[in-house]
């Protein structure tokens, strides 16, 4: 499949790089920096600026997908308003494009731990990440408010569980829909790699058409 991937040097974008490679995929890496990415079969970097709609249509149009890892940094100052005008210019330059599918990495925060109750609302959620993560959170559940609202695009929002980080590339992982996965009494966690096979699987075979999930090991 020729699929474009917008964030591809970040955490969870250069997992997703790899899976998409390794099964045999042709990827435009849409990046700032192009020279940021070594070279590697069916991997062609192109830049563009993800809160440029513009640049973006430009970039993914011809494309059978766009999976989407956006993340402007969380150190950047302003991460609530960057991390909603990337995700809203995202979604306008795939649409610009013609391309309908369009994968969104989101965030864990706005997986419901109680009925009406979302992670990032909890009073404990600001004391157990740092606190620059925060806003990124907020932003990342509002971007899926937005795109719930999209009936152009066919569109899939992908939410990791509490507990992501490096480790093994298993294969195995279990699905989920709004509410956050639990081991027991404590939040599930998944490797980066796994959660970047479980996505390819959902690009390769839809499941969540219109819809969003959550995988955990």
């Amino acid at each position: 499949m020729k699929v474009a991937l917008i964030g591809s040097t970040g955490f969870v974008g250069s997992a997703l790089l790899q899976e998409l490679l390794q099964r045999g995929h042709t990827v435009t890496a849409l990046v700032r920096q192009p020279g940021k990415l070594a070279a590697q079969d069916r991997l062609h970097p192109v830049q563009a600026d993800a809160q440029d709609a513009a640049q973006v249509a430009q970039a993914v149009e011809g494309h059978e997908a766009v999976i989407s890892a956006y993340n402007p940094g969380w150190s950047a100052p302003d991460l609530y308003d960057s991390f909603l005008r990337g995700s809203a210019a995202i979604t306008l330059g795939v649409k610009r494009a013609g391309v309908k599918r369009l994968l969104v990495v989101g965030g864990a925060g706005s997986l419901y731990v109680a009925p009406g109750l979302q992670l990032v609302d909890t009073p404990d959620f600001p004391k157990h990440v740092p606190p620059e993560v925060v806003p990124g959170a907020r932003a990342a559940r509002d971007a899926l408010t937005a795109i719930a609202q999209e009936t152009e695009l066919d569109w899939t929002f992908v939410s990791p569980p509490a507990l992501l980080q490096p480790g093994q590339r298993t294969g195995q992982y279990r699905l989920g829909g709004d509410q956050l996965l639990m081991n027991g009494a404590q939040p599930a966690g998944i490797s980066v790699q796994d959660l970047a096979v479980a996505i390819v699987d959902e690009l390769e075979t839809p499941r969540h058409s219109r819809r969003r999930f959550t995988v955990a090991n």
